[in-house]
């Protein structure tokens, strides 16, 4: 039996909060996507931000540290703005971060229409189902989530490729290996409609798949990664965090919904030169909501991270707390991958 390990989390948490100066995130700042840059000893937060209005928009915040710790906002307007147009309109959520050459790839889930205030059932039913002819497009007419996939060297200035995901999906969590592997671009990712018995699975789950171009997604065939296995993981699950590579394999982190609707993390390792091959997986959570600020939130009892970092040796994993909060958990790197060497796949 492999002895339980947890994270542990800062005590200065949050680190960072909704700023009522600003209206793009005077409700809301969570779900940070990280880049620790160890040259300049800097660390990136990109956060998701939200507005307090009734349409409940969302924005993508830059926030920076000198020592992973203490963050400040690099500006008070959005690094990445809502424009109202394309199929990235209304909100940015959830990115996600990698590194090639010299651009960044972020990976975040958006919507077209506003996806309203969703912890308030009579706003959220106003917001449900957008006003639109039967001939436009799935994803318009069901207000569907998609993938994004944007460029920047500076998070100033921004390509927005288009979407990673297929439009006919409603498909998030999607997250990009840092590299290519046997020549080809990897994500993971999660349809929320791949589910019943012709995809081996009663809840959404982790897919993988391999492309030669970084939109060629939609057309390539996808291995399933992951499924609901424990107790803890009773109904979706997704990977949350881009691999790190490591000797032993790929690390990342990801997360089940329990069966009291609590999201938990645990942790995985994948072969490094095929990555739909786990290795092994943590058959205990790492971290569940506990605290205030991971309970009493817009959603009631999560811990959402999008990013880690390597620093000095220990893992720094930066999370969203209750839909509202940006926090951060840390633990040993090494003494957590021999943790998980011992755990089955």
């Amino acid at each position: 039996m492999v002895a339980p390990i947890k994270l542990e989390r800062f005590a200065g948490n949050p680190i960072l909060s909704p700023n009522p100066r600003n209206a793009w995130e005077d409700l809301a700042v969570f779900n940070p996507a990280a880049w620790h840059d160890p040259k300049n000893k800097e660390v990136l937060l990109l956060y998701r931000a939200a507005e307090s209005g009734p349409e409940y928009k969302c924005y993508l915040g830059l926030a920076r540290s000198r020592d992973g710790y203490r963050f400040e906002r690099v500006s008070d307007r959005p690094a990445m703005d809502v424009t109202g147009e394309g199929f990235d309109g209304a909100t940015l959520q959830d990115p996600r971060i990698v590194k090639m050459g010299d651009w960044f790839y972020v990976t975040y889930a958006c919507r077209h229409y506003p996806f309203g205030q969703f912890w308030i059932p009579e706003v959220r039913q106003r917001y449900l189902t957008p006003d639109c002819p039967p001939e436009f497009p799935r994803y318009l007419r069901q207000n569907a989530t998609l993938t994004g996939l944007a460029m920047t060297r500076d998070f100033k200035s921004w390509i927005r490729a288009g979407w990673l995901t297929h439009p006919l999906l409603d498909d998030r969590d999607a997250i990009l290996f840092p590299e290519k592997i046997n020549g080809q671009f990897a994500l993971i990712h999660r349809p929320l409609e791949w589910v019943g018995p012709d995809y081996g699975t009663e809840h959404a789950c982790a897919w993988i798949a391999f492309s030669d171009d970084l939109l060629g997604f939609p057309f390539a065939r996808s291995r399933k990664l992951i499924q609901n296995k424990y107790p803890w993981e009773a109904f979706k699950l997704g990977v949350n965090t881009p691999p790190i590579k490591t000797p032993h394999g790929w690390f990342t982190l990801y997360h089940a919904v329990g069966p009291d609707k609590f999201y938990r993390l645990g942790a995985l390792l994948l072969d490094l030169n095929d990555p739909g091959r786990v290795l092994h997986r943590t058959p205990d959570w790492l971290m569940q909501p506990e605290t205030d600020y991971e309970i009493e939130g817009f959603y009631r009892g999560v811990c959402f991270p999008c990013g880690t970092a390597v620093i000095d040796g220990r893992l720094f994993v930066y999370y969203g707390g209750g839909d509202k909060y940006c926090a951060l958990a840390t633990c040993d790197f090494e003494a957590l991958l021999n943790h998980l060497r011992a755990c089955p796949p």
